[in-house]
């Protein structure tokens, strides 16, 4: 069967950008991963990066993730002192912050992820790749739960 009779059955838009979501993401991962990170972790970095003291909860809510798998993805981070977790004063809450040696990662993942965003760049036309990222962020937008 060939790619675009394949292609032509993907008639479901969930579909197509969950496809297209893996191929992008495993471009981001083939340069994040000389850093030892997924693209995922380097997302949490980032975020991490700008807003100090950050809960679970509200990481997960910043990522549209859920509180579980943020927790299972800091796991490593936490391990390779990336970041520090401490309990608020409420013991129920558990705060997020960079670490230094997590400071120095990410300067050097990210000159990688800019490689990656190049190419992307570069492949899909940097014009539409613009109008895809505020595509998407409209979706992400339009999709959140109301507070």
């Amino acid at each position: 069967m060939s790619n675009s009779s394949l292609r032509s059955v993907a008639l479901c838009d969930c579909l197509a950008i969950r496809q297209a979501a893996r191929q992008i993401t495993q471009l981001y991962e083939r340069y994040l991963s000389r850093e030892g990170l997924s693209a995922n972790q380097y997302a949490i970095l980032r975020k991490l990066s700008q807003f100090e003291d950050l809960s679970i909860s509200h990481l997960a809510l910043s990522m549209v993730m859920d509180a579980t798998s943020v927790s299972r993805a800091i796991k490593p981070l936490v391990r390779d002192l990336l970041i520090s977790v401490s309990t608020d004063q409420d013991a129920r809450t558990r705060k997020l912050k960079l670490t230094k040696t997590g400071r120095v990662r990410l300067k050097s993942a990210t000159v990688l992820w800019q490689k990656a965003q190049h190419e992307f760049e570069a492949a899909y036309g940097l014009q539409e790749a613009q109008h895809l990222r505020h595509t998407m962020w409209r979706v992400v937008e339009l999709s959140k739960p109301p507070e």
